[in-house]
């Protein structure tokens, strides 16, 4: 299970160190495509599977659909880690999510997802103000 949250950089080269806890778990492929809310999702190779299985099964007849799986599977790429624990982010992926030098890499479960350092601590920011009502939705699901 990946948790936790990790300020990083990319290098001169788009590479992109992987924290030390997530990389044994990750394993030495994983699939790194596009995410929501501007970043990118990152997948261990077995997960990405799972993941691509249902995307491939959903109904082509709406163009939301359509729409939602190509970003996700037209915009992956599987790569491998290296030696030093990093990756080789694509431009396409790194303008898609805004990413400069320094990133957060954060686990959630089952993927890690990357950001722009700007755009998570906005996002952050935004979700810590609305934690009651977000309570307030996962309690109506039973969750919290």
């Amino acid at each position: 299970m990946f948790i936790g949250e990790y300020q990083h950089s990319i290098d001169p080269k788009k590479r992109l160190a992987v924290p030390s806890k997530f990389r044994g778990e990750l394993g030495n492929k994983i699939v790194v495509t596009r995410g929501l809310d501007r970043c990118l999702f990152v997948y261990p190779m077995k997960v990405w599977e799972e993941i691509a299985g249902k995307l491939g099964s959903l109904p082509m007849g709406e163009s939301a659909t359509r729409s939602f799986v190509r970003l996700m599977l037209a915009g992956a790429i599987d790569v491998e880690i290296d030696k030093q624990g990093r990756v080789l982010i694509p431009d396409y992926l790194k303008d898609y999510a805004g990413l400069g030098k320094n990133v957060v890499i954060a686990g959630l479960f089952n993927r890690l997802e990357v950001w722009a350092e700007k755009n998570w601590n906005q996002y952050k920011t935004k979700a810590e103000k609305n934690t009651d009502e977000i309570a307030e939705q996962l309690g109506k699901l039973g969750i919290y």
